[in-house]
């Protein structure tokens, strides 16, 4: 955190060990994702994005509920606006999209850490994040037929993350999912009993997470993204890939190799307790 950073009114955030902790605080809405939320979470984005010093993000909701995806309570005034012909329904629904997109492609790695429920764009959230750890009774949903409405721009990333038969049989039937079944779709990477053991279990993933480079896992996920669209030319992928490693090599591979020959913590090792994650 900076002193130019804008202070948020929505969300909490707390930076430990270089990981940047988002937490929605909107509590009397199920931190709905209200437009003033996502201009704020964009911020946040941008932040661990411009920040070299930034590790991971984790993302999470505030008095044990994740999200419960869009405020439908301003659907309305959107509503009563004649669309003409820049709709503001459709205009306002991209401006999420936006965000989604800034999100997936942050360098660095993205934690969501669910607890209650994730709901329509909550979800959604979910879904554009690396690993997904949720308490075994968290409740998974695209709610958005049961309203009358799509799940459009988060649709690209509940496909990338579940595959297009789960995304169609989870959007079509308004199917809720929880625990084992949230795991066995691809949903959710690791569930935990209740909220305190998925402190323990934040902690643990991240204290893996920082036993990592921070440099090489913000040179490696941009790369994995790429290999994952299959739009690039192979040949042009793999000397892009060479360059990267060159340049880790020369700079945290060192110390890396150095650690590993003379039995040592690296640097840039550190270590999580619970109590450090919690909101």
């Amino acid at each position: 955190m900076t002193e130019s950073t804008p202070v948020p009114r929505h969300l909490l955030l707390a930076r430990r060990h270089d990981v940047l902790f988002v937490t929605l605080n909107r509590p009397d809405t199920r931190n709905a994702l209200a437009p003033e939320v996502v201009t704020e979470l964009t911020q946040a984005i941008c932040l661990a994005k411009s920040d070299a010093g930034v590790r991971a993000v984790v993302l999470r909701g505030a008095q044990g509920f994740f999200c419960a995806g869009g405020n439908v309570g301003n659907f309305q005034a959107r509503l009563d606006a004649d669309a003409g012909a820049n709709d503001p329904v459709a205009a306002r629904n991209r401006e999420f999209g936006h965000f989604m997109q800034r999100l997936s492609a942050l360098p660095v790695p993205v934690i969501a850490v669910v607890e209650g429920a994730a709901m329509g764009g909550g979800m959604g959230l979910a879904c554009a994040a690396d690993l997904v750890l949720a308490t075994a009774d968290a409740k998974f949903a695209l709610s958005e037929t049961s309203l009358g409405i799509i799940p459009a721009q988060i649709a690209p990333f509940v496909v990338a993350r579940l595959g297009p038969r789960a995304a169609l049989r989870l959007g079509l039937f308004g199917e809720r999912v929880s625990g084992d079944a949230a795991v066995a779709l691809g949903l959710v990477d690791a569930l935990a009993a209740d909220s305190d053991a998925l402190d323990t279990l934040l902690a643990q993933w991240l204290t893996r997470l920082c036993a990592c480079a921070p440099g090489a896992n913000r040179a490696l996920k941009p790369l994995l993204r790429r290999c994952g669209h299959g739009r690039d030319n192979e040949s042009e992928l793999l000397d892009e890939a060479s360059r990267l490693f060159a340049a880790c090599m020369r700079s945290e591979g060192a110390e890396g190799i150095a650690a590993f020959r003379e039995k040592r913590p690296a640097a840039w090792r550190r270590s999580f307790e619970a109590e450090a994650v919690r909101p």
